[in-house]
């Protein structure tokens, strides 16, 4: 009897179908989870511009592509058969010729930027439609005064032992004239990759070019030096560091428009991850469509002066990674094996042990460097 009248006191009739409801709206909606893009007033294909022009006696890229819908992962498309031509502000003309789908050249024999000129891009597509910049006037920018780098400790060891070592490099630069008040940074690194075994593709360079924005300005300081300014941190967790190093710094003057375009861009390359993220079509471009200048344009036509400088660093550096200890797959004794070429990769020949072996490995990475760099050296490489 009191069993029972316990029972009637805590059943809840009401609570429990609420239970029953919750526990079917949790199991909708786990099964009905989907990608959610919100609703952007944007049109589908815009035209997307990467152009950059300086004072070196080089050819000059103009890129043209056409960008991919949201939501859709692909490659955006190149845009050919462009008639594209930059002109300056004393009335010369310069064609360029496309290199190969959607990259236009300049014609380094007759066309070198020069600072205090002013430039425009202009752009007529296959289709029809005719873009053109904003005038860019292109500002002097100074040398790089030093490239440095300091070793530092990413984890402490046993005095040297098990420590995990990193490499910061820094610049310095300056323009006491203070014309230059707005940089950009970008960078080419190279470094040596030695193979732990005897093969053909022994030794390779690797070569990469940055890929985060790097810019500051010195506007709101009176005195226009930039002390310390990080350029690129090495970790141990790639092999840079293993035996030699290189990196070449490019410095870029850039005019103010151009500072707070590379500015937003940041914002998009480094999100916060929030659904209110800026979207590319809101980075202000400095190119317009003639026809239609409401038309969205992405990208930029950069004008700019430009320095560089080099510096090696070789070094010990503790716990730098090594990508090839477990290189050694199999060993055999009856050669050649099944697949030699194809999925098997001779590391090592000892032909006269006994019985004479040779060392495999399945990695293809492990018995030729041309799998990840170049077996050329480069013309300014030093021993």
């Amino acid at each position: 009897m009191g069993s029972d009248k316990l029972s009637a006191a805590t059943y809840d009739p009401v609570r429990s179908f609420l239970s029953y409801l919750l526990f079917l709206l949790v199991l909708f909606l786990s099964a009905c989870i989907s990608d959610f893009y919100p609703v952007i007033k944007e049109e589908k294909e815009l035209l997307v511009v990467e152009a950059l022009i300086t004072d070196q006696p080089v050819a000059d890229t103009v890129k043209l592509s056409k960008s991919i819908p949201l939501g859709k992962v692909s490659e955006a498309q190149p845009l050919s058969d462009c008639f594209v031509t930059i002109t300056d502000d004393l009335g010369n003309i310069h064609l360029l010729r496309e290199e190969r789908a959607g990259t236009y050249i300049t014609d380094s024999t007759t066309f070198k930027g020069e600072a205090g000129r002013i430039y425009t891009l202009h752009i007529r597509t296959s289709y029809g439609s005719n873009y053109e910049s904003y005038p860019m006037e292109m500002k002097q920018v100074p040398p790089i005064d030093s490239i440095y780098y300091e070793k530092t400790v990413i984890k402490e060891g046993v005095g040297v032992f098990f420590r995990i070592d990193g490499c910061q490099i820094y610049l310095d630069t300056h323009d006491f004239t203070n014309n230059c008040k707005y940089y950009r940074w970008d960078y080419s690194e190279t470094w040596v990759l030695r193979l732990l075994f005897p093969v053909v593709n022994q030794t390779c360079w690797i070569t990469e070019k940055s890929r985060p924005i790097n810019i500051k300005s010195t506007a709101a300081f009176n005195d226009a030096k930039i002390i310390r300014h990080p350029i690129n941190f090495i970790n141990n967790v790639t092999d840079r560091l293993k035996r030699k190093y290189s990196i070449l710094v490019n410095q870029y003057s850039i005019s103010e428009d151009e500072y707070n375009y590379w500015q937003e861009i940041q914002n998009i390359t480094e999100p916060s991850g929030g659904l209110y993220d800026v979207i590319p079509a809101s980075v202000q471009s400095n190119m317009m469509c003639i026809e239609n200048p409401d038309e969205k344009v992405l990208g930029y036509f950069s004008v700019s002066a430009k320095t560089s400088k080099r510096i090696f660093i070789q070094g010990d550096f503790r716990g730098i990674i090594d990508r090839y200890n477990n290189c050694v797959t199999g060993k055999i004794y009856s050669f050649p094996p099944e697949g030699l070429g194809i999925s098997v990769w001779i590391l090592d020949d000892e032909p006269y042990a006994r019985p004479p072996y040779w060392l495999v490995t399945d990695d293809k990475g492990c018995a030729d460097c041309t799998v990840r760099g170049s077996n050329k050296r480069p013309s300014y490489w030093e021993d």
